[in-house]
């Protein structure tokens, strides 16, 4: 069910339970996202698959879905001949698709849609998201994002996720496009360690989102699992909000080959961890389906 309690007040009372990745899901399912788009794709040409998607994970006991919307830009849209307009009524798709979802779910426990936006380098798709350091200004970057986050918070999501940001700078550019929006947002770093992808200080990162009071939650994303635990106590330190973190399987992503390499790190057994560390919204990444999820919750004892 849709729930009339805010995500806001559920994390002041307790963990919430992210989904797992989108594109593995709907890659098990056997679509192709061998595409630019990647799952953006599947708005326009399959819309079902995606909703299908975020059921998996509602009954594997996700709490939140995060929408399809990640490589989702009027500029990605337009290369592959996508109007305007088109473009539009496909990111409004994704966060109805999620809600389409929760009602089919059928569960007593509230559900929460978060409306995803990816960094500049995702629209890119040449794993620049992992690098950051574009070579262009906060200001050029804001203009950039704030089109669609306008259009994501029209469609009421609730909650924005400014995801996979590799770089403080454009952290500083997303945290000024959602000023005003009314739609609350989280803040997740792309990280390596104890910094940003692009190689800034985790404590300097985190601390740019402590007094944006659109923010209700920041923390980490799509990063090696072994990285969370001092990355959450670092953004609960600075920044004094609940913490989110979904990380990755562990495995690396090869964007020349587009494949994933290496093996997985991922394991329940540090979940308790994580929540003890000061995250309250935790979920999973890339390679991470519902079975991984249904694992967080029973850690979680939220199943």
């Amino acid at each position: 069910m849709t729930s009339t309690l805010t995500l806001a007040e559920a994390l002041a009372a307790g963990t919430v339970v992210l989904d797992g990745g989108m594109s593995n899901q709907l890659e098990s399912a056997g679509h192709d996202l061998s595409d630019e788009l990647w799952s953006a794709r599947l708005l326009a040409e399959q819309p079902e698959a995606v909703t299908e998607a975020h059921l998996a994970y509602f009954r594997a006991g996700a709490d939140v879905a995060i929408t399809a919307s990640y490589q989702a830009t009027f500029e990605g849209f337009a290369k592959r001949g996508i109007s305007r307009d088109r473009a539009a009524e496909l990111m409004v798709l994704s966060v109805e698709s999620a809600r389409e979802a929760a009602r089919r779910a059928a569960v007593p426990r509230p559900l929460w849609v978060a409306a995803s936006a990816g960094p500049y380098g995702a629209m890119l798709a040449d794993g620049s998201e992992y690098r950051g350091r574009y070579g262009l200004s906060v200001e050029e970057l804001e203009r950039f994002h704030r089109p669609r986050l306008e259009v994501l918070a029209a469609a009421r999501p609730d909650v924005l996720a400014l995801e996979t940001v590799p770089d403080a700078d454009e952290a500083a550019a997303l945290l000024r496009a959602v000023h005003g929006l009314g739609v609350p947002a989280w803040l997740t770093y792309s990280v390596a360690g104890d910094r940003t992808r692009a190689g800034q200080p985790l404590e300097e990162a985190f601390a740019l989102a402590a007094e944006a009071d659109e923010v209700i939650a920041v923390g980490v994303n799509c990063c090696a699992p072994e990285d969370v635990e001092p990355a959450a106590a670092t953004a609960a330190r600075v920044t004094g909000k609940p913490v989110v973190v979904y990380p990755n399987s562990g495995e690396s992503w090869d964007a020349e080959a587009r494949a994933w390499a290496g093996r997985s790190t991922f394991t329940t057994g540090q979940v308790k961890g994580w929540q003890q560390a000061g995250a309250r919204l935790i979920g999973g990444c890339c390679r991470v389906g519902p079975d991984g999820i249904a694992g967080i919750a029973g850690a979680l004892g939220t199943a």
